[in-house]
């Protein structure tokens, strides 16, 4: 049950639940009621405003007869706080992690957000991001507009505020003086004591296109605003970087350095990377069932299911892993990859995996990561013959130029353009430092 009131919500049904169980109330079942909601915030103040939603609907509840419902709901209360308490990591970045966008957006960016995780199918990964972005705005806006939040860190403001005379009085010298900001003062990492500041014109982008996503929605599908201020602003001028990638022999050089304990199930990762060309959100998002024949079902970006087929070296790699991959039960039984916690191998532990074995190989880990290792994949195989729709159908690129990026990496017609040069078999004549005799 998601409400925005969504503490009352989290109340109402232990309360339903409880009164269900004929009065009997059962700790343990009311804080696996809870559990989604411990351990995603955390925090005492999230607790606080807790306990207070519990109070005020015990209060109001028709069945709070004799005071005994309140005195469970607060016995249960302190328990969930002592637990989280004891054992919710402290990081920041946890705590970055563990927001909520439904109890801290104004409505019309909740509906924004709403829209692309309800309509559009966005991963509730970009849809965060997507929180972040605008919140970060909402912020800097609220901070150059109200004299009174000037010192005050921007961390600090609330946007839950923001109505659409706000949104409205929004105009494109605002835009580029938020484009400005980033591009100087914004800190590059908000953890970090040492973080340099100004973002790359890279990250500019991303927030501006979120930015020009939001007015978008409330002027053509709300139509709540008639100008839209995004309407002219230009994307930043980005660097255009070929994809860093490993040759042949560094590849077979990283797997022929993995070993371990978990040797079977790295080798598997790595041969997928760098023969399928797979995201990573990609390969830890796979089942067991995902797997038909010769075939893998990947789910990629925007929900968008594609076949990708597997060589010889994959359904080697993956028969091996599936050899001493232990059964278990729970939620992720049918998880393809398993952490040592028999559950679902995690983002983190891919990255570092893939670090690992760089490093085990004798390769730079800080140039390459597992994303380049898909950089790899779509490499050799044009520069094997294979046709660049076909590498675009492999990697679920929407758009065929974001394929053609590897074309330029190693292009044979250019090598050979070079070679044909007349000057190419020109060399240097006597010694390199040998010295004219007139000096």
């Amino acid at each position: 049950m998601f409400n925005l009131d969504f503490h009352t919500s989290v109340c109402y049904d232990v309360a339903i639940d409880t009164r269900r169980k004929g009065g009997h109330f059962e700790k343990v079942d009311a804080i696996e009621q809870n559990k989604n909601f411990v351990q995603s915030s955390g925090g005492e103040n999230h607790f606080r405003r807790l306990q207070g939603g519990f109070a005020r609907t015990t209060a109001a509840s028709p069945y709070n007869r004799s005071g005994a419902l309140r005195t469970a709901f607060g016995g249960v209360v302190a328990m969930i706080y002592r637990r989280a308490a004891a054992c919710a990591p402290q990081s920041a970045a946890f705590k970055a992690n563990a927001m909520d966008y439904r109890l801290d957006s104004p409505k019309l960016l909740l509906d924004f957000l709403s829209y692309h995780e309800t309509i559009k199918a966005h991963s509730q990964r970009t849809v965060d991001e997507y929180y972040l972005d605008m919140r970060n705005f909402f912020r800097y806006m609220k901070q150059i507009r109200d004299p009174a939040l000037r010192d005050k860190p921007l961390d600090a403001i609330d946007i839950r505020d923001i109505d659409l005379p706000f949104l409205r009085s929004i105009t494109l010298t605002d835009i580029y003086g938020y484009m400005t900001y980033l591009s100087r003062e914004r800190v590059q990492h908000q953890h970090s004591e040492n973080s340099n500041k100004g973002l790359n014109a890279a990250s500019r982008a991303r927030k501006l296109a979120t930015i020009r996503s939001f007015f978008n929605y409330i002027c053509n599908k709300r139509h709540l605003l008639e100008d839209n201020p995004c309407k002219d602003v230009d994307t930043p001028k980005q660097m255009k970087a070929l994809p860093r990638y490993l040759t042949l022999n560094e590849s077979i050089s990283l797997l022929d350095a993995v070993d371990g304990p978990n040797r079977e199930r790295d080798y598997c990762i790595l041969t997928l990377f760098l023969n399928c060309g797979l995201r990573i959100s990609e390969l830890i998002g796979l089942d067991i069932t995902d797997m038909q024949d010769d075939a893998l079902r990947v789910l990629g970006k925007g929900n968008k299911v594609r076949v990708v087929y597997l060589n010889q070296a994959c359904k080697d790699a993956l028969s091996r892993y599936l050899a001493v991959r232990r059964p278990i039960t729970g939620k992720d039984h049918n998880a393809l990859f398993l952490s040592g916690q028999n559950k679902r191998i995690s983002r983190s532990m891919v990255h570092a995996l893939v670090k690992k074995h760089l490093s085990a190989a004798g390769l730079d880990s800080e140039k390459y990561s597992s994303h380049k290792l898909r950089h790899t994949a779509a490499t050799l195989m044009l520069q094997n013959g294979v046709d660049v729709k076909a590498v675009q159908e492999v990697l679920g690129h929407e758009h065929l130029n974001t394929t053609e990026i590897y074309t330029h990496i190693d292009n044979e017609a250019l090598r050979v353009a070079a070679k044909a040069n007349p000057l190419s078999h020109v060399t240097m004549k006597g010694k390199i430092d040998e010295k004219n005799p007139e000096e």
